[in-house]
């Protein structure tokens, strides 16, 4: 009986060989390498090899059939192929640059120009009022320099350091060197002798010739052998020049130190991967060199292992590099890989460093060319954009958030073309000495300065709707990119100058029973749309959380400065989501110690440790009031620095009154835009703004003005009062507005 094929789909005509037509040649013994089999070739020739009595094919143990076929290469064999200019331009990656880094910035090249004169005055003043106590000693070890001067001349003319080598061939009975070594000191004594005679009848020429000089330059040549003679009596246990400033002896930082100490961490990837290969484990990229007051290494670090895993692990670095935390600055460079691991290891601890702000000299200052704000662990100056930027600020109480914000603050007002509108809602008058120069300002935690900071952001909304309308008549040969730029900040005349609102302690406005709602409504609206109008909001919190700062306020600020926190979730509401994850951690700082000093993340290309610059109230007063002479001078006082009752903006109307009045019972259901442009003709001068928006703007105004009410929108099926067709769009229901002020009015009688 004939059995059936074991391939249902076994063609008659084929051989059982594998067609090797369009495949590669088999690989050679020696080739090494990931294989493939062709299962297809193994299928059609599995039983190429057996003979025809076999009752059944050969199988398995445990899976079945064996297959049997050709074998494709998965590395293929000679070096990689790679394209010259892909290798350039990822070798053009790790350059190193031509001019030092210090010297591409200007204020840090006159910042560490500075600091060199500066040090070498400070050495050269130390030293020269010590030029008395100098002689002094040089005078008192004179004696002792010609008595060496003596002792050495007679032991060199009479050979008498040879002494002991002549003692000990006579102890040896040696009759033929002690022979041969008196014949060569004879000798050299003969002539050293001639020689001391000279010198000496040399130097009684010269005392001569000194005798008939005038005075003068008798006591000039005395003091030259003085000194002479001072220095050769110098003992060798007490130099003569005192140091003027005593440096500090660090170990310098090498490989095997920073082996050892990324071992003693405890990363499992790290101890894996150097239990197998402990030489190219931990690979370094560039020399170990000296960056600023510190050493930086660069380094690869094992597969699997990120920074964040180092950075997690810093006190334990600080640890087995027997250094304090307060130099030691792992960072990552992820631009690279997310394994490439920049070690700074600083000469000082940062936290018993104090950095003095370039403003306290400074006559006036330029917001748009950023202001500066701090140092980074390598004595950096660090810069802050603040045009085109807001800045969210936060840590907890005690950590130096208020110095952070005096320091903005100089640079805002010792520029005379910004407005600054300051809120200080803690009550402590931190910066009270600004008040002077200020459009807006109250300081002080009660409701009246709460309700004060909530009717800036209002004003705030409306400038930025105004600024926008202004910014888009611009002819365009002026204002290219739809942005406030220097040129346009200084023609006063358009109002488009810089207007900088700082709101300290934020958390009290934005978690008010009454004012928070609408506050951070307008806080995120002015976040949005006012950073290229040339308005911008600085917050700072000592409480970041969901309640005191709004999600869509954190979530839209692009420069975020974060100082000591306690745990993750508050790390990553400043600092942004996954800011933990990713090892930029404001938890690592110690409580106090590191006061002043935080993650800076938006102001630089990668985050940034940065110790802000101190300023105490006086250098604060001195700077406000140079501010003060500034602005006075060039005529941009206003508002509160003049005395101006500040503008009210509590409505002298009722929005829900006034939409009952516009949408009438017969409407249950009515369209946004076509109650604002009923509003609009109602009252045109407070709702006529609205009116003007475009699109979904107009919608969106009515939305967020309607929120702190509870009023909700919803979709809406109606058609245009000018006519046309139906359609589904943003609304408001009429019995909701009236559930709204019932529920205001029991609450006002309660």
């Amino acid at each position: 009986m004939t059995q059936p094929p074991d391939n249902p789909n076994h063609d008659p005509n084929d051989d059982g060989t594998p067609d090797r037509s369009d495949r590669p040649a088999n690989p050679t013994p020696d080739d090494k390498g990931a294989d493939i089999v062709d299962l297809d070739a193994a299928r059609s020739g599995r039983n190429a090899d057996r003979s025809p009595s076999d009752p059944k094919p050969a199988t398995d143990d445990a899976d079945g059939p064996v297959l049997e076929g050709e074998i494709i290469r998965v590395d293929q064999p000679g070096p990689a192929r790679t394209d010259w200019r892909a290798s350039l331009e990822r070798k053009a990656t790790s350059r190193q640059p031509l001019i030092p880094l210090w010297l591409r910035s200007r204020a840090e090249a006159i910042e560490t120009l500075r600091w060199a004169s500066l040090h070498y005055t400070y050495v050269a003043g130390y030293q020269a009022l010590r030029v008395p106590l100098y002689a002094g000693r040089l005078t008192a070890r004179a004696p002792r320099g010609l008595v060496r001067v003596v002792r050495s001349l007679v032991r060199w003319t009479f050979d008498l350091e040879g002494e002991p080598v002549r003692v000990a061939a006579v102890l040896k009975a040696d009759y033929d060197g002690y022979l041969k070594l008196s014949r060569q000191r004879d000798s050299r004594v003969r002539l050293r002798v001639f020689i001391t005679t000279m010198i000496l009848i040399t130097l009684l020429i010269l005392a001569i010739v000194v005798v008939n000089q005038p005075t003068p330059a008798q006591w000039g040549l005395l003091a030259i052998a003085m000194a002479a003679l001072g220095i050769l009596g110098k003992p060798a246990d007490r130099p003569l020049i005192n140091r003027a400033v005593t440096a500090s002896e660090v170990e310098k930082l090498t490989s095997d130190i920073v082996v050892r100490a990324l071992s003693v961490l405890g990363i499992a990837g790290i101890t894996q991967a150097l239990s197998k290969n402990p030489k190219d484990a931990i690979r370094f990229v560039a020399p170990i060199t000296r960056d600023g007051p510190g050493w930086r290494a660069d380094i690869d670090l094992p597969y699997g292992v990120t920074v964040a895993d180092v950075m997690d692990k810093r006190d334990r670095m600080a640890s087995a590099l027997r250094r304090p935390l307060g130099c030691i600055w792992p960072e990552g460079d992820s631009s690279i890989h997310e394994g490439r691991l920049i070690l700074w290891v600083g000469d000082k601890d940062l936290s018993k460093t104090i950095v003095r702000s370039p403003l306290l000299k400074a006559s006036a200052h330029d917001v748009f060319k950023g202001i500066p704000f701090g140092n980074d662990p390598r004595g950096r100056l660090v810069t802050v954009p603040l045009i085109q930027h807001n800045v969210l600020i936060g840590s907890q109480p005690g950590q130096g958030k208020t110095s952070s914000i005096r320091e903005l603050a100089a640079g805002i007002v010792l520029d005379p073309t910004v407005e600054a509108w300051f809120h200080e809602l803690k009550g402590t008058g931190d910066l009270d000495p600004y008040d002077k120069v200020c459009h807006r300002y109250v300081s002080g935690i009660e409701d009246e300065a709460i309700a004060y900071a909530a009717d800036s952001l209002t004003l705030l909304r409306k400038e930025v709707m105004r600024r926008s309308a202004a910014l888009k008549a611009l002819p365009a040969d002026l204002c290219p990119d739809k942005r406030v730029t220097r040129a346009i900040a200084d023609k006063r005349s358009l109002g488009l100058h810089p207007l900088v609102c700082i709101i300290d302690e934020c958390q009290n406005l934005f978690a008010h029973a009454e004012y928070g709602d609408k506050a951070g409504d307008d806080a995120e609206f002015i976040i949005k749309l006012g950073r290229a109008l040339g308005v911008v909001l600085i917050l700072a919190t000592q409480r970041p959380d969901r309640d005191s700062l709004p999600t869509g306020i954190s979530a839209n600020v692009s420069i975020r400065y974060c100082l000591r926190v306690a745990g993750q979730l508050e790390n990553d509401m400043i600092l942004g989501t996954s800011a933990y994850k990713n090892g930029i951690r404001a938890t690592v700082f110690v409580p106090e110690k590191d006061a002043g000093t935080g993650y800076l993340v938006g102001a630089t290309p990668m985050p940034k440790v940065v110790k802000a610059a101190y300023l105490n109230t006086p250098e604060t007063q001195l700077i406000a009031d140079r501010a003060y002479a500034l602005r006075k001078t060039l005529g941009t006082l206003s508002g509160h620095a003049l005395g101006e009752t500040p503008e009210q903006t509590a409505p002298s109307f009722d929005l829900l009154a006034d939409i009952l009045a516009v949408v009438p019972p017969s409407e249950t259901k009515v369209w946004n835009e076509t109650v604002v442009d009923r509003l609009a003709e109602l009252r045109p001068d407070i709702y006529g703004a609205w009116a003007a928006l475009e699109g979904g703007a107009k919608t969106a105004q009515l939305t967020t003005a309607l929120k702190p009410y509870g009023v909700r929108t919803m979709q809406v099926w109606g058609t245009p009062e000018s006519g046309g067709k139906g359609a589904n769009r943003i609304g408001i229901a009429r019995d909701d507005i009236t559930t709204a002020i019932t529920q205001r009015d029991k609450g006002k009688a309660s």
